[in-house]
This record gives structure tokens, C-alpha cells and sequence, in this order.
């Protein structure tokens, strides 16, 4: 029960310390807000053929007294009843203001972690909903925290990782995609 308690007061505390800054912007060359994803960022797994490459993306504003960055990619209508993780990068030094276009786990700058997705591996898995479902939402977030390293064990899940971020987030900056097939 402590444990629960203790758990619940970390979430809301990080809740109502975060907020967007204003002026802390997200963008990508390679996706607009609010438009359908390019082939480029489908996955090619799960009966997708797409080139499974995760998307430049640049942010600046970011509030003074951020320590580090996350990005998240995060599928809220995935059919699985607790959405789809795509994406989870942590420990981006506070210096850094995008993270390149990439197909590969490895091609980030020293450093910088990546946490598992939900298909368990760890880079960037491209959107891939199943066919005839609605469009899928798939919400690109970079996350200003309060810490330089997120405290998690290697194996971590992309929940606890999630956990970890809104317990430090300072402020955030989103745009979301679609993608349907």
C-alpha cells in the first residue's frame, strides 16, 4: 500500500510540475503535424513494407533550467488497450536540440539512450496499425527534464520509462501524425 501511495504522489507531482513552456516547439523535414506519415516512417514488420526510418526532428525553447531531453513516440489507438510505444530516447544531453533521421539502434550520438519499444526492440519501429482499422494517431513528443540521466534499469519497460520521464518533466512539445492502412 506505501509503495502505491508513494508511486501515486511521484506521478502527480511530476504532473503538476509539468507544463508546456511556451515557445518550446517540436518539429520534422520529414513529418507535418497532423498529416499521414510518408512509406519512410512505416514499419516492415507485422505485414508492413515500409522503411521503417525514424524521423529528423529539431526542437528549440526549451525552458532554461532543462537538464537533459526524452522523445517519445507513442500510438495512442493501438488495439491493445494501453496504446503502442514506438519510440523511447532518453538521456539526450540538455546542448541538444534534434536527433538525426535514422534506420539503425546505433546511429545516435554517444550517450544517448534508447529504451525498448513495444515490439522490444530498441530504435524506432514505424507505424503499422491493422488494416482497416481508423487512422492511427501517432504523437511525437520531446520531453525538457529536470534530471541529466532518467534512473532506469537497463531492461526497462517503455511504462517505466514513461513513469520516469513525467516524474521529471519540466515541459513538452508535441505534433502528431497519422497513418492508416
Amino acid at each position: 500500500m506505501f509503495l502505491r501511495h508513494y508511486l501515486c504522489t511521484i506521478l502527480l507531482l511530476g504532473a503538476s510540475l509539468s507544463v508546456s513552456a511556451a515557445g518550446f516547439t517540436l518539429s520534422s523535414p520529414d513529418i507535418k503535424n497532423g498529416q499521414r506519415l510518408a512509406d519512410a516512417q512505416v514499419a516492415n514488420i507485422f505485414g508492413c513494407s515500409g522503411g521503417n526510418k525514424a524521423p529528423a526532428l529539431a526542437w528549440s525553447g526549451a525552458p532554461k533550467n532543462t537538464e537533459s531531453f526524452a522523445v517519445t513516440v507513442y500510438d495512442p489507438d493501438a488495439p491493445t488497450g494501453s496504446g503502442w510505444w514506438h519510440w523511447v530516447v532518453f538521456d539526450i544531453p540538455a546542448e541538444v536540440t534534434g536527433l538525426p533521421s535514422t534506420t539503425a539502434a546505433n546511429t545516435l550520438p554517444a550517450g544517448i539512450r534508447q529504451g525498448r519499444n513495444d515490439a522490444g526492440s530498441r530504435d524506432y519501429l514505424g507505424a503499422c496499425p491493422p488494416p482497416g482499422d481508423q487512422p492511427h494517431r501517432y504523437v511525437f513528443t520531446v520531453h525538457a527534464l529536470k534530471t541529466t540521466k532518467l534512473e532506469v534499469p537497463e531492461d526497462a519497460s517503455p511504462a517505466l520509462i514513461g513513469f520516469m520521464i513525467h516524474a521529471n518533466r519540466i515541459a513538452k512539445a508535441s505534433f502528431t501524425a497519422k497513418y492508416s492502412r
